[in-house]
């Protein structure tokens, strides 16, 4: 199973980001999202390394909540 991780971008520097999600922090290739208009504070989806999707603050905090009760429930 491969999971798309929410993720806020805190810093853009060319097609590479730094992102943070639950106080851990990545770097991130924005490649894929070139021709999105995309800035400090946007959320992204991202998977293995490249920002795939831009989401809404709302989309990010469901995907957490229910990634959250996956781990509960484990």
């Amino acid at each position: 199973m491969c999971l798309g991780i929410p993720m806020q971008i805190r810093k853009i520097d060319g097609f590479n980001a730094s992102c943070e999600a639950k106080g851990v922090q990545r770097d991130v290739s924005l490649f894929m999202l070139q021709d999105e208009a995309l800035d400090i504070d946007d959320f992204v989806v991202v998977h293995v390394g490249y920002a795939i999707q831009k989401i809404s603050p709302q989309e990010a905090q469901t995907a957490w909540e229910l990634y959250d009760q996956m781990l509960a429930a484990d």
